[in-house]
């Protein structure tokens, strides 16, 4: 039986999308983009973001050093979360849903730039204080040093909240972390974006359609 839910945040419960930073950037001069960032791959830079291990102010500098830009710490703010869409109202209704049923988790590679923006949108345009007050726990990669899809960030989750792998249900739009999860015996489910998968058809009433 599921006991505890992990969910990941961007396409799965937030609406995202990689290229919009790419066009924001390539209207300040930065071409290539997508060749430091994207879905699929990324260069150490971000990694170090997203794992907390370079301030905001050393992550914009370097952007500006990669790109040969003289751009200003907000423009590059900008262009930055501009990949950060939404949160779709009933998904956020889904996650209070299911605490009634379910320990619920976030595991997310994201970092302090965008976890300040989409938190901000959170109390400006639902009333809801940010992504703590609506989980019983959230793991930012930023904040525990680790990311998907290394087993750590999973083990780390696992073991500070002493759950079994086999009572556990994790969701992901990134088919590397579901392979993850699949080999260290977490159930799972791969959102499927491109063919149309939303999170929401996987639950009725609070409850989950499947695995029960």
């Amino acid at each position: 039986m599921i006991k505890n839910i992990i969910f990941d945040l961007g396409g799965v419960i937030l609406n995202i999308n990689f290229q919009l930073a790419a066009e924001s950037f390539k209207k300040l001069g930065l071409e290539d983009f997508e060749g430091l960032y994207s879905k699929a791959t990324q260069t150490k830079l971000f990694d170090r973001l997203e794992k907390g291990l370079i301030s905001n102010e050393e992550f914009y500098a370097e952007i500006r050093d990669l790109s040969g830009i003289n751009m200003s710490d907000s423009q590059i703010d900008q262009a930055w979360n501009s990949l950060i869409l939404d949160f779709p109202p009933a998904r956020l209704q889904l996650i209070k849903d299911l605490r009634k049923n379910y320990k619920l988790f976030l595991l997310s590679n994201t970092n302090r730039i965008h976890a300040d923006y989409y938190n901000k949108d959170l109390i400006n345009n639902h009333n809801i204080d940010d992504l703590d007050s609506i989980f019983d726990k959230v793991y930012y990669s930023h904040d525990i040093g680790l990311r998907k899809p290394d087993n750590a960030p999973f083990e780390y989750l696992l073991n500070d909240q002493n759950i079994k792998p086999n009572e556990s249900l994790f969701i992901d739009d990134a088919l590397p972390n579901i392979l993850t999860a699949n080999q260290m015996g977490i159930n799972s489910i791969f959102i499927n974006l491109d063919n149309g998968h939303d999170v929401l058809d996987l639950f009725e009433n609070g409850k989950l359609n499947i695995y029960e």
